[in-house]
């Protein structure tokens, strides 16, 4: 399959790490949890993370800190469609397409639940058709867009004519939690909110790129590592110190079964200063700078990371060659794909 656009939208509210810490130190919060976990975000978000800054559909504080379950979900059920719509729209707008063209919606995240899903809520905010097919992927976490990718290039060969968008939407302000756990107070100082939109097209001109080779992996022994469980409610991110080793593992074994050239360069999912040296370390093939770089400016984001980093690189008309995407997550899953522009 072919991509015709991709394009990204964040929250209006961002905020440094300095500030963000300062935030949950003088918060309500801060009194409940142990001076080891402050020591541990204050480290973290004061110190050499890789990450500068981070975006906010609800921006951190006591209102955000204090919030219900229900809060939080009403939260990501107004947040969530919102920006979806921004990053669909601008990759509508780039591929110069009307939304009434769009033949499918594919829809991902893992930061909020709503039945119908969220493909419902920005179909009918964007204007899609009634008889526009419309899919939701939860629950595969930070690893999500890879698969999303996959089920649109077998929605083109169910209909090679038909126009398809995959949309990767996380409003992880809308599932803050944090206690005493090293690994839950880690959560909390990484993520931002984002979204970003891609369009395919069985067939495009010479110069677009073209997804194939998918692959995917799956290790349910290591689903403790990294997964979401329920607290009073509300969504508890688990993360082990671990997941960097185990990521840069199993994306090593597919990368070994990828069937790359000498020449190409990975695309991955930005989850952390610590998991791209693990990668780095791992695989024959070099990280495309630009996943430092969007880590830096807005954080780990969950299942859209990776496009934004694909995002970033396709902005060069320069950049051609062999990209080979790679995501991971909740599972634990690790998922590839190639790319050739």
């Amino acid at each position: 399959m072919n991509l015709r656009s991709i394009a990204s939208a964040r929250p209006e509210h961002f905020f440094t790490q300095e500030e963000c810490w300062r935030l949950l130190r003088d918060s309500q919060i801060a009194k409940h949890l142990r001076p080891g976990a402050l020591k541990l975000a204050e480290r973290i978000m004061c110190g050499n993370s890789g990450i500068d800054g981070r975006y906010f559909a609800v921006p951190p504080g006591d209102g955000l800190f204090n919030a219900s379950a229900s809060e939080l979900n009403h939260c990501f059920e107004r947040e969530g469609p919102r920006l979806g719509r921004r990053a669909l729209e601008k990759a509508l707008e780039h591929a110069e397409l009307a939304a009434s063209e769009l033949d499918a919606l594919i829809v991902c995240t893992c930061t909020g639940y709503l039945c119908p899903g969220l493909s419902s809520y920005v179909a009918e905010a964007c204007g899609l058709r009634e008889d526009a097919f419309l899919q939701d992927l939860v629950g595969q976490g930070c690893g999500a867009a890879i698969p999303s990718l996959r089920a649109a290039q077998a929605q083109l060969a169910l209909e090679p004519d038909a126009k398809v968008a995959v949309l990767a939407v996380e409003v992880c302000s809308a599932a803050f939690y944090i206690d005493d756990d090293p690994g839950v107070v880690i959560s909390a100082c990484l993520f931002g909110d984002a979204a970003c939109a891609a369009i395919f097209t069985s067939e495009g001109p010479s110069d677009s790129c073209r997804f194939d080779r998918f692959d995917t992996l799956h290790r349910p022994d290591d689903r403790e590592l990294l997964r979401f469980t329920s607290r009073g409610g509300k969504l508890r991110n688990i993360l082990s110190p671990a997941v960097p080793e185990v990521a840069a593992e199993a994306v090593e074994q597919l990368c070994r079964r990828a069937g790359l050239g000498s020449q190409a360069t990975v695309v991955p999912h930005p989850g952390g200063r610590d998991v791209l040296q693990a990668l780095e370390h791992a695989l024959p093939y070099p990280c495309a700078p630009e996943a430092e770089e969007i880590l830096r400016r807005y954080g780990n984001l969950s299942s859209p990371s990776v496009l934004l980093v694909l995002e970033a690189i396709l902005r060069d008309p320069q950049q051609s060659g062999e990209f080979w995407l790679t995501s991971f997550g909740a599972g634990f899953s690790c998922h590839s794909c190639r790319v050739v522009r």
